[in-house]
């Protein structure tokens, strides 16, 4: 059994976290997570100068879930603006302040911030003792096993970290070079577990109950964090959690119950970032629901699917919707 997790103030209730995604744990994602029983939610990725300087989209991005401790993760490349970030997301409700080093995007690293920090220790340093002086919250710190295999500094990147008062750390387990190529390594983790007293957290193609288990004992990590696994299924972290603490999982929504949740979800996303942006940013969900729907053994109609994610009208979701959720329970019986 797993110990539970303290963060600060807050005991999360299993070792099962959703991890942050750009894109896609907007504040819908991690709401309907959480109710479905994720020990943890992080916020997409913000960038801390763009949040200082009044970047709308990084505001949105601090939008707080239902539920669980709201946890904002920053990203950037200079203490100070780490710092005023920090002091905005604390204002803004954050319960817990995590640091981004372990983005490999192009985009990301060019301006040494995310995994690149890791080529440059003594900066990702000075970036966590501002964000620690700057902030009452408790901060933690989420990265890679190193830039690539010859400076697999993680161990003492985290020991750093932690000497500067970060209170838990979450490993990918890749190198920035890697991006999502290959498989993870989780073995190489436990040396960042060896180098702590606080609690680590592995991460990295956790993709259900046996992949979590697997992650665990090869890390000897304390809690798993599900990032790409969960598109199409937010409450896979909440069964995964229960499974890990000795409970039995509640059970997937199934049919007219699968329906009304993406139903919800889309309703969520639309009222989050409008119709016009909201209509798009929603078709990646729509696919993800589908592909679980076609794993789990549905047969979709090629057609109907193209109608629904070009569709460019919400109001017209709902019906193609049912129509597919009709034609699944109609070759089910």
């Amino acid at each position: 059994m797993l110990s539970p997790i303290k963060i600060g103030d807050h005991t999360l209730p299993n070792n099962a976290f959703l991890a942050p995604l750009s894109g896609i744990t907007d504040k819908s994602f991690r709401t309907i997570s959480a109710r479905f029983g994720a020990g943890m939610v992080v916020s997409e990725m913000i960038a801390s100068a763009a949040l200082t300087n009044g970047h709308k989209d990084m505001a949105r991005r601090l939008g707080r879930p239902e539920k669980l401790p709201h946890i904002v993760q920053l990203a950037g490349c200079e203490p100070h603006w780490l710092a005023e970030g920090a002091k905005i997301a604390e204002d803004a409700g954050a319960d817990i302040i995590d640091i981004n080093m372990g983005c490999p995007s192009k985009r990301v690293t060019n301006g040494y911030a995310g995994s690149a920090l890791m080529r440059v220790p003594d900066k990702a340093v000075e970036i966590i003792e501002a964000v620690v002086a700057a902030t009452t919250r408790p901060v933690t710190l989420k990265m890679r096993l190193g830039w690539n295999d010859e400076n697999l500094n993680a161990p003492q990147l985290a020991k750093d970290a932690e000497a500067c008062g970060v209170q838990m750390v979450t490993v990918h387990g890749r190198t920035r070079q890697q991006f999502y190529k290959g498989k993870a390594r989780w073995a190489p983790i436990r040396e960042v577990v060896d180098a702590v007293k606080v609690p680590v957290v592995v991460n990295g193609d956790i993709v259900d109950l046996n992949a979590a288990r697997d992650a665990l004992a090869a890390s000897g990590a304390q809690a798993v964090m599900i990032g790409r696994g969960a598109q199409g299924q937010p409450w896979l972290v909440g069964q995964v959690g229960d499974a890990l603490a000795g409970r039995t999982p509640e059970a997937a929504p199934t049919g007219q119950a699968r329906l009304a949740l993406i139903l919800e979800h889309y309703a969520m996303i639309i009222d989050e970032y409008g119709e016009q942006l909201g209509v798009r940013c929603a078709r990646k969900h729509l696919g993800w629901y589908l592909e679980v729907l076609e794993h789990e053994g549905a047969a979709i109609d090629g057609a109907t699917r193209k109608r629904l994610l070009t569709a460019d009208k919400s109001a017209d979701v709902p019906d193609i919707l049912a129509t597919i959720f009709d034609q699944v329970e109609a070759t089910a019986a």
